[in-house]
């Protein structure tokens, strides 16, 4: 467990997480802040939306979109419990969000820091500040409970 209080969107962000368990579905949570208002949040819900695509990002960055009346989210950051995938970071990249802040590491499907390395490529439009670890004990607790309850 941490040693320090996490700040308050990552806090969120694992509470969404755990709605999602609760629901069946994988647990990541994602909230988007623009300086201290949250304007959007979200967590996976594939299954329950039979939506590929909804994954907890990609959720929190249509309303932050909808909500804000922009694609473009460059003064906003977005906090999330585990590594975005490829899809994930594309969006991020397109939706040009300033700083992303995500806990847990995710080797197999990661694409931040793992895999694609997204962010790194010549093709990538936009790279937004990183900063990973930031409850990733916490993140990788709910990941591994899920699992082990369906195994």
């Amino acid at each position: 467990m941490t040693r320090w209080p996490l700040p308050q969107p990552m806090q969120r962000a694992l509470a969404l997480a755990q709605q999602a368990a609760e629901r069946g579905e994988v647990p990541v949570g994602a909230v988007i802040m623009r300086g201290n208002e949250c304007i959007a949040e979200g967590y996976n819900s594939p299954r329950e939306d039979h939506d590929p695509t909804a994954h907890a990002e990609i959720v929190a960055i249509r309303e932050a979109a909808r909500i804000l009346g922009n694609d473009r989210l460059i003064d906003c950051e977005l906090w999330v419990t585990l590594e975005p995938c490829a899809m994930c970071a594309g969006a991020i990249a397109h939706a040009r969000i300033g700083k992303l802040y995500y806990a847990a590491a995710d080797p197999k499907g990661g694409a931040v820091e793992h895999g694609t390395r997204v962010f790194e490529q010549a093709q990538c439009l936009h790279r937004p500040d990183v900063y990973s670890g930031m409850g990733a004990s916490e993140a990788a607790e709910l990941l591994k409970a899920f699992f082990r309850e369906r195994r």
